[in-house]
């Protein structure tokens, strides 16, 4: 008799609605799928083969239960209507009055706001400055976000600015960009900027490297989301605010369970904090004060993994090594040749912790003569082998602070 295989009649279809073309979206599928994991929940679960949704369809009411996207507002109006269990995911708000009005787990958007401040603060600045999203954007967790930024620079007395920007299109891109240059010009020196998203704070270092705005030394850049995407199109290493994205989707996922158990479950949403920051060079503040040594500190950084010696830097200043050694010593306490040498380490441990290259490629790459002459300096310096350091910061500590 050949084999039969049948669906189990006692199987709940579950629809996910997200469209993951971000770090925050697909984190939140990964929780719905630990909860799926650890509790072995009978579902069948259906989501589009690209992970996204194109439009909201009237077969998705065969679905016993839907966990879905709130952002997406056309999404939540039609979601929030419908006679099955249906929890959104999606940001926090300010007034309890703006929740939507199913069941609701969110990112905590003012404990975000607040953890890129704090995390700026503690590099031992008091200017900042927010780049948000216009309300053309249709977002709300953005409005939400600088909303928060102002309470908390408000009740703190820092100075503070604030800039929204155009919606990213390819036909006002030169002229976002322009405009982005002009609000940054106009900042104090040494104001740290949270940017609403990874990708608006990438904006940021591409037009401060187009302006030659030294970042960290004059402006400080946080992001939110920690989008790996964009640490690859940075050539700054960007510091950001991480969500708890994957303990909201485990979250949800446990409450849709317990809806269709018909179970007993809160009423008020469910907010999860951030999980931290990621400190990276975007953030990586000295307080430097003299303008030469700010050059040469921001041409190293920008250069040194292009094999320049110290001469190089002192024909970018025009000066000579007597006249900006010893500032550049009283300042960052160390030596040009010694800034030289730190950038290019600092250089390829990022790469070895973010990347997949090669180890004798990252020591092309940032100039070392020979993998085995980096193979000794970064045992040197680190205490273990390139390799040891990469295994290390895979699968053990991320950073967060």
């Amino acid at each position: 008799m050949p084999f039969q295989h049948t669906i189990q009649e006692n199987r709940v279809r579950i629809s996910l609605l997200f469209n993951a073309n971000k770090t925050y979206d697909r984190q939140v599928i990964e929780g719905i799928g630990e909860y799926f994991q650890v509790s072995q929940c009978n579902w069948d679960i259906y989501i589009e083969e690209d992970f996204s949704v194109h439009a909201f369809d009237q077969d998705m009411l065969s679905s016993r239960g839907i966990i879905a996207d709130f952002d997406d507002g056309e999404l939540a109006r039609h979601l929030s209507r419908l006679p099955i269990p249906v929890v959104g995911v999606g940001g926090s708000y300010h007034n309890p009055a703006d929740y939507p009005s199913v069941h609701y787990v969110a990112t905590d958007n003012e404990a975000l706001v607040s953890s890129a401040l704090d995390h700026l603060v503690g590099k031992g600045l008091s200017r900042f400055a927010f780049y948000g999203l216009p309300d053309t954007a249709g977002k709300n967790w953005a409005r939400e976000r600088l909303s928060a930024f102002r309470r908390l620079t408000d009740g703190r007395g820092y100075t503070a600015f604030t800039y929204e920007g155009l919606v990213t299109q390819s036909g006002v891109w030169d002229t976002a960009q322009r405009n982005l240059a002009e609000w940054l010009m106009s900042l104090p020196v040494n104001t740290g900027i949270i940017a609403v998203t990874d990708a608006r704070a990438r904006h940021i270092l591409q037009v401060c490297e187009q302006i030659n705005i030294a970042v960290p030394e004059n402006l400080c850049v946080v992001g939110i989301d920690d989008e790996v995407l964009t640490r690859c199109l940075s050539r700054i290493s960007l510091s950001s605010v991480v969500q708890g994205a994957r303990k909201m989707g485990y979250e949800a996922a446990r409450l849709l369970d317990r809806l269709l158990w018909r179970q007993d479950v809160p009423a008020s949403p469910i907010i999860i904090p951030p999980e931290g920051v990621i400190g990276r060079r975007s953030t990586d503040y000295r307080s430097l004060i003299d303008p030469m040594v700010i050059r040469a500190m921001h041409f190293i950084r920008g250069n040194a993994c292009k094999g320049i010696k110290v001469e190089h830097v002192l024909g970018v200043l025009g000066v000579s090594r007597s006249n900006i050694e010893q500032k550049f010593i009283a300042e960052t306490g160390m030596t040009l040749h010694k800034a030289i040498q730190e950038e290019r380490l600092g250089k390829a441990m990022d790469l070895l912790a973010t990347t997949s290259i090669p180890i004798t490629e990252i020591s092309r790459l940032c100039s070392y003569n020979t993998p085995q002459y980096f193979y000794a300096i970064f045992r040197r310096k680190t205490g273990v082998t390139p390799l040891k350091y990469r295994i290390d910061r895979l699968y053990g500590n991320h950073g967060m602070q």
